[in-house]
């Protein structure tokens, strides 16, 4: 197994691309998702997923380990995505 991420900075931004791999690779769901405010419903094993693969990546001694991960998916879901499509509460 690869040495796992220690730096809180590197781990943001590994959280980032993954979440940025899901919205990527998912792009039908995150717009339906963002139209019907749904998107952490159809998104939720991916998300998951993602967060499995950061936990694999990122020491569990890194301070706020999940609210890093929670964090990009806020950055990357709300606030890049959420202005790109017609939606009730975005």
């Amino acid at each position: 197994m690869a040495r796992q991420v220690e730096n809180p900075e590197i781990a943001f931004r590994l959280a980032r691309a993954i979440v940025s791999d899901i919205a990527l690779y998912n792009q039908d769901k995150v717009k339906e998702g963002i139209e019907k405010d749904t998107i952490f419903d159809l998104l939720e094993e991916d998300l998951q997923e993602g967060r499995d693969h950061f936990h694999n990546r990122v020491a569990s001694s890194v301070e706020n380990r999940d609210a890093l991960y929670d964090r990009a998916i806020v950055d990357v879901l709300v606030k890049q995505q959420g202005g790109k499509f017609d939606s009730p509460i975005w």
